[in-house]
């Protein structure tokens, strides 16, 4: 199975993946190459949408299992995506790529509320879209952030870029076995709890259905190999 055509697509990238090759924070260096995969994911025609997570900052359920409120510390993983959308809209806007950050927790300071009709104003006019702070709720992850924002906006794809280049039937870091899917249902997903999202994320994209698209990020135009349905990937959606 493969894509069908595809307009709009959200992106979500992991905290994690900003970090490049260092222990925590923001590679300044990796997040401008993954601004050049946005570019040309944009210049290929596409409206493109970005969702980044917080982890490379700060993880809330890890902060939560260390004695903190989970409520508090979901917050305070809610600001460290804000961070992150505002160094990847500098990334992109030094490639000229117009971009808008909005946020899920008002501040309007630094980036506009999310605004569902004043974002789609922003795609058809050719700027790249950068949702941050989740859903503004604690309990919920960016992943299902991510697909909240995918059926706001109607995107025609969920893609999921992360270090691992697809699904597999047990964790590949730790079974060398373990088997990658070219594509798998949500449902399978879901009952088999293979991690892809959490699921509430994996049950939002099926009812609305969208694919959701799991792939390496870190290797170099793995993104755009993945737009014309050549990269290793996964594809996840209804039978």
């Amino acid at each position: 199975m493969s894509l069908p055509t595809i307009k709009r697509v959200l992106l979500k990238l992991s905290g994690e993946v900003l970090m490049g090759n260092q222990q925590f924070g923001i590679d300044p260096e990796f997040v401008a190459e993954l601004a050049k995969e946005v570019k040309a994911a944009k210049e290929s025609g596409l409206e493109v949408c970005l969702v980044i997570g917080g982890g490379n900052i700060f993880r809330g359920m890890a902060g939560a299992a260390k004695g903190m409120d989970r409520a508090q510390a979901d917050y305070m993983g809610m600001l460290a995506t804000v961070m992150n959308a505002l160094a990847m809209q500098n990334a992109l806007e030094q490639l000229g790529v117009q971009t808008r950050v909005q946020s899920a927790i008002e501040m309007d300071k630094v980036c506009e509320p999310v605004i569902r009709r004043r974002a789609e104003r922003h795609l058809e006019k050719g700027r790249v879209v950068i949702f941050a702070a989740g859903v503004g709720a604690p309990y919920f992850t960016t992943d299902s952030g991510a697909a909240l924002r995918a059926a706001e906006m109607k995107c025609d794809a969920l893609l999921k870029g992360t270090s691992v280049d697809g699904v597999y039937d047990s964790d590949p870091k730790h079974n060398p076995d373990a088997v990658r899917f070219e594509t798998v249902t949500y449902d399978r997903v879901l009952a088999d709890n293979l991690q892809v999202m959490d699921a509430s994320a994996v049950a939002l994209c099926r009812d609305n259905k969208i694919p959701i698209v799991v792939f390496s990020i870190r290797e170099k135009g793995n993104l755009a190999r993945v737009l014309a349905g050549e990269g290793v990937q996964t594809i996840v959606q209804s039978s």
